[in-house]
């Protein structure tokens, strides 16, 4: 029998990847809810569709709350490179916003782990950030850092997923629906994130390794 070939792809980024979501007067203590739990359900059931039995998905999430896109670059070798994985899904700069770092030197540093991953034969997945809500003023950084990350996809030749357009409404605003906060998302907001990242490029790249048949 031959040996069904595994897939891996490694989600790498802050709170947003970690699934962190704030607390609500309903529950003090809420369960963080990883966009990677919703990818790898509709991943098996796209398989299960398909009766792919030659092929495995497995996600790896490697976010961490807080970080900064300085500090993902310094763990991008460990926690990414060493790793080995076929993809990696890249979503950082909401916290170096947050800190009024420029976003040009948060697409600087993007770019080191997009050029990282395809030195080192992984495929990178490029993110943009999502938007905020109740705080207008943090709305034009993130349009700016997201045309960057845009540009830079577009020139490296990978694919980018818009999550602040899957997740912002008419005005640019994080939808109410997708945050406790106006910054994290919640539930809903990371299933629309899996969603996103998994019709704008998972399920293409698993049916390029087979995932189709």
């Amino acid at each position: 029998m031959k040996q069904a070939k595994t897939l891996v792809f490694v989600a790498f980024g802050d709170s947003l990847t970690v699934g962190y979501q704030s607390p609500t007067e309903e529950d003090q203590w809420p369960e963080p809810a990883p966009y990677t739990d919703f990818l790898g359900r509709k991943t098996e059931e796209m398989l299960g569709r398909r009766g792919a039995a030659g092929i495995r998905v497995k996600f790896l999430n490697r976010g961490i709350v807080g970080e900064l896109t300085d500090e993902m670059v310094a763990r991008f070798g460990g926690d990414v490179l060493g790793l080995q994985p076929d993809t990696v899904i890249i979503l950082g700069g909401s916290n170096d916003l947050g800190w009024g770092r420029e976003p040009e030197h948060v697409a600087s540093n993007l770019a080191r782990m997009y050029d990282e991953a395809l030195g080192h034969g992984i495929r990178p997945i490029a993110c943009t950030v999502p938007s905020v809500l109740g705080f207008d003023e943090g709305i034009k950084p993130r349009l700016r850092l997201n045309g960057l990350i845009k540009k830079l996809s577009a020139d490296a030749g990978i694919i980018c997923v818009d999550l602040f357009a899957a997740t912002s409404d008419s005005a640019g605003r994080l939808r109410e629906e997708y945050s406790n906060d106006g910054l994290h998302l919640n539930a809903s907001g990371y299933e629309a994130v899996a969603e996103s990242i998994f019709s704008g490029a998972v399920s293409g790249i698993i049916s390029g390794h087979g995932g189709s048949s």
